[in-house]
């Protein structure tokens, strides 16, 4: 038995997400799907993290454990062929140790959150990024997400779905960039509830209109209730960008 670690890619537009659904596709179905036409074997696919419906990667770890002797460029190759047509990529595959897992041996995980700002309505990048029809403060929200970095319970940022044993996390950076029409949002930390960087981003969001202020964004998170949120934003602009490992 050997184990593959696969850094994928994927356009999170047609599916329910990460997660193996009963109800629509999923990435972890399609990669698992692939892998035993290849192989003949049930395989599972276990990920860094589970995306939402609708959000995209470009640097997604994952791991499969193969019993068949195949090498290691042979399987990404064959995995890429048997992937098309949905939009998924392996970018790169490598045997790793027994113990080495995607998710447990994780140290930290990377998103990006895009947002375009303009009026005309997207064409080709549709449910690629968030379309805000006018201009944010990217300097406002830079200054008011520092408010977010460090250790505290985001209760208020995390979907009543959430699953996590404790709200209590360490965001390590949530910084917003701005190039021209376009803003980016980076956060890293260890791990993420469930929603936690689409709902900073909403909130962002409403600082950079100039409906919220830093106060604001600080009470909403001492409120340690859901309620307190401003906004979701939508799955559109979310990218997994990169995961850890020592």
């Amino acid at each position: 038995m050997t184990r593959f670690a696969l850094r994928l890619e994927y356009d999170g537009r047609p599916f329910m997400g990460w997660q193996r659904q009963d109800h629509g596709p999923s990435v972890q179905a399609a990669v698992e799907r692939a892998a035993k036409d290849i192989t003949g074997e049930e395989v599972v696919a276990h990920a860094a993290g589970r995306t939402d419906a609708g959000v995209h990667a470009i640097g997604m770890r994952a791991h499969v454990d193969i019993a068949r002797p195949i090498a290691r460029f042979r399987l990404m190759e064959a995995l890429n062929a048997r992937l098309r047509p949905d939009p998924v990529a392996v970018l790169a595959c490598e045997a790793v140790a027994d113990d080495w897992h995607a998710r447990f041996s994780c140290i930290a995980r990377h998103y990006q959150y895009r947002i375009a700002m303009r009026r005309a309505p997207l064409t080709w990048e549709k449910g690629l990024v968030w379309r805000v029809p006018h201009d944010l403060d990217a300097g406002a929200m830079q200054e008011a997400a520092q408010v977010l970095v460090g250790r505290h319970d985001f209760t208020t940022f995390r979907s009543a779905h959430c699953q996590s044993d404790s709200p209590v996390k360490t965001l390590d950076r949530l910084d917003v960039t701005r190039d021209g029409d376009r803003l980016s949002v980076f956060a890293s930390a260890r791990s993420f509830l469930h929603h936690q960087v689409r709902s900073m981003v909403g909130c962002l969001a409403l600082v950079g209109e100039g409906k919220w202020s830093k106060a604001d964004l600080n009470t909403a998170l001492e409120a340690v209730d859901r309620s307190a949120l401003g906004f979701n934003a939508p799955p559109d602009g979310l990218y997994f960008v990169r995961a850890d490992y020592p």
